[in-house]
């Protein structure tokens, strides 16, 4: 039996943070792989490798996804936000700030998933209550068990904008 030793890289075009990239990969290089190896973008982090705990959790035209289970070729063309294009000409996103102000993280290793499925989760625009949240953001294990003060953290930013669209109605 001959081993198939032909490894051609597939090329694709991602908008990360805002800056267009243009690569070269092998079809089967998960995005999250392509975000951290190829891409020095360390803050998603690598947890369970298998879409279970949230840890690699990136922004794919808007949505959240586990970028550990995406295929980077499936995203060809895709806008793709991690948690170091959330802040915006360096000032911390909404989140970011909320989470330090409520200190919603001990060791830190789950919080940049848990900030962009947050985010994710504001523009989805399904959550209304503290239990919506906690509803939605169930994707997300945190180790440490600060969930308390994530869905403060998040709670924080939502209630104003709630509160903004209940002044527009």
């Amino acid at each position: 039996m001959d081993q198939i030793t032909d490894h051609r890289k597939i090329p694709i075009s991602l908008t990360i943070n805002g800056r267009d990239h243009r690569l070269e990969i092998e079809p089967w290089v998960t995005l999250l792989d392509l975000l951290r190896e190829q891409l020095a973008l360390t803050g998603t982090k690598k947890g369970c490798d298998q879409g279970q705990c949230g840890a690699c959790t990136v922004l794919v035209d808007g949505q959240r996804i586990n970028s550990c289970l995406a295929l980077a070729v499936s995203r060809d063309g895709a806008e793709i936000t991690t948690i170091e294009g959330l802040a915006q000409d360096g000032k911390l996103h909404p989140l970011q700030a909320a989470f330090i102000e409520r200190d919603a993280f001990q060791c830190g290793y789950c919080t940049p998933g848990q900030i962009c499925s947050a985010a994710g989760l504001l523009a989805e625009g399904h959550t209304q209550t503290r239990a919506d949240i906690r509803e939605h953001m169930s994707g997300n294990l945190c180790r440490c068990g600060a969930y308390t003060n994530i869905a403060d953290a998040i709670e924080d930013v939502l209630q104003p904008r709630l509160a903004m669209k209940e002044a527009a109605e």
